[in-house]
């Protein structure tokens, strides 16, 4: 089983982010779940949503405390809420920025994992780029398709056709495939985690 938690605030779309990823799964022909952690919904108040993957029928329901994935919609979080919890250094962690892990305070802690599976994106910029709007979470799951291999590029692309339509659905395409694009482009040269990775 993979699994996978997903940081951000309320307005990110971050349990969109986490439904999309199931979707792009089933799409695989494997079973998955999605579900948001209750609490506060309000716009800007830290969220949390878990996804599962696996070939075989998941039986768990409980939230995510041991983490293959860690994704941070949000680099606000970063130092306010304990979003590395239960990660281990082989897992993978992907950090919506456009800053160096340096700048964001986590070059020693980037440096603990493997170099091809921590990886920071500007999704944001790329969403707004794309839609218009700072929503970075189809971005994000480009990234995330890239960074562990777990869903086709295709597949995220596929489940967000299914969510979006028309402009909407071609501009978060495309934020997606940008962010894939880049996050691959990190993981093929050798990591200096003081080094730029964005716009």
């Amino acid at each position: 089983m993979f699994q996978v938690r997903v940081h951000g605030r309320g307005g990110q779309g971050v349990v969109t982010a986490a439904e999309l990823l199931s979707v792009a799964a089933f799409m695989e022909g494997r079973h998955a779940q999605a579900f948001p952690s209750f609490g506060s919904e309000r716009t800007g108040a830290p969220v949390v949503a878990f996804c599962r993957l696996d070939d075989r029928e998941i039986r768990l329901r409980e939230p995510v405390t041991d983490p293959d994935t860690v994704i941070v919609q949000d680099a606000t979080l970063l130092h306010q809420v304990a979003v590395f919890d239960g990660l281990r250094p082989d897992g993978y962690l992907l950090v919506n920025s456009a800053r160096t892990w340096a700048e964001l305070g986590l070059s020693g802690f980037a440096a603990g994992f493997t170099p091809s599976r921590a990886a920071v994106v500007p999704a944001t910029q790329l969403a707004l780029r794309e839609i218009g709007r700072p929503v970075p979470n189809a971005a994000l799951l480009g990234g995330f398709a890239a960074l562990t291999g777990q869903v086709s590029i295709e597949s995220v692309v596929a489940a967000i056709r299914e969510r979006f339509a028309g402009a909407v659905a071609d501009g978060n395409e495309a934020a997606a495939r940008a962010a894939f694009d880049e996050v691959r482009a990190q993981s093929a040269v050798p990591a200096n985690f003081g080094s730029s990775h964005g716009a």
